[in-house]
């Protein structure tokens, strides 16, 4: 059941995009297409995932027991930049087209704040579930939270470019074309979300 309740608080109440607004940067850059934003989406999720497990195990087996929690921040961009390039490289060998299509925003995940935050939010957050005390999350818990979010992140790019998509097809008043309707979308697209708050 806990589970359960991550899964969904992280993709719909809690969505990173929608109700926290961390990585609204490839949120408006990459989000033009469905397809880059599907790649981008894959992308961040694959390193907020792995991310999140390596900077949970570096925390709990390093920093914390020598007292050395005041170094979370700088270790974990170190972290997710080492990931980054991984998967930068990987996908230059095995989609060149992706890699080619992603360009500049690919190495802007580094500086994704919403991969930063999923890492430092799973450490630093007591979490309530289900009615419990609040409490510190293991690692198959935080394992969950991060690939909920990340797919939170993704539910929200590739629906905010199916929209954008269907908004370049149709005919805008001048003065709301490019980002101002993609605010305004993004507000919108907020405020549905805001419909799942009393779920969990």
């Amino acid at each position: 059941m806990e589970y359960f309740l991550i899964i969904v608080s992280a993709i719909f109440v809690n969505n990173i995009l929608l109700a926290q607004f961390l990585g609204i940067c490839p949120f408006l850059g990459v989000s033009n297409k469905l397809s880059t934003a599907t790649g981008m989406s894959g992308a961040v999720c694959f390193v907020i995932t792995l991310a999140t497990v390596v900077t949970y195990l570096l925390n709990q087996y390093l920093l914390a027991p020598f007292g050395l929690e005041f170094l979370q921040t700088i270790s974990f961009i170190l972290v997710i930049a080492a990931l980054v390039q991984m998967v930068e490289i990987v996908l230059k060998k095995i989609s060149p087209s992706l890699y080619q299509a992603l360009g500049i925003f690919l190495p802007l995940i580094t500086t994704n704040c919403a991969v930063l935050g999923v890492a430092i939010t799973v450490v630093t957050k007591d979490f309530a579930l289900g009615g419990n005390a609040p409490h510190m999350l293991n690692l198959g818990q935080a394992t969950v939270y991060a690939l909920a979010t990340s797919l939170g992140y993704g539910l929200a790019m590739c629906l905010f470019a199916g929209l954008r998509e269907h908004l370049a097809a149709n005919d805008v008043p001048k003065a709301f074309k490019g980002l101002p309707i993609a605010l305004i979308t993004v507000g919108i697209m907020a405020m549905a979300f805001l419909g799942f708050s009393g779920i969990v």
